[in-house]
């Protein structure tokens, strides 16, 4: 298949998605606790104050940063449908992500809307921690 043909191909999936593929922290709780989807924090060392998402203990979360993507290629699941949520502080490196594992064959992937320091802080709260 030819690059203009995947790239048409992840286009005409994300607009398929609600808001292209943009999910709130209320979604991003619901995939994670519903479905099973996968949450990566993608923060830069630099831009993790306090827990990354994974050390936070958010179920299905591991911290794979921006600038060692390419490290963690064997954490992501198997599955390429696998429902995957990537999320940062303004969207920016998570964005890229999202097209890196789109053009990877992965078909349900979205971005958190949120800084994901906001994700954790409702995650403490509800977990009690």
């Amino acid at each position: 298949m030819r690059f203009q043909e995947v790239v048409s191909n992840i286009i005409k999936d994300d607009l398929q998605k609600e808001n292209l593929g943009l999910v709130s922290i209320h979604k991003t709780r619901e995939m994670l606790m519903d479905v099973g989807a996968v949450l990566l924090d993608v923060r830069p060392p630099a831009k993790v104050e306090g827990e990354n998402a994974e050390e936070a203990g958010i179920a299905n979360a591991y911290y794979m940063p921006y600038t060692e993507f390419a490290d963690y290629l064997d954490v992501l699941p198997e599955a390429h449908a696998t429902p995957i949520i990537v999320a940062c502080v303004k969207g920016w490196f998570a964005n890229r992500i999202m097209g890196y594992l789109e053009f990877m064959g992965y078909s349900n992937v979205y971005v958190l809307d949120n800084d994901i320091a906001d994700l954790i802080e409702v995650h403490y709260a509800h977990s009690g921690k």
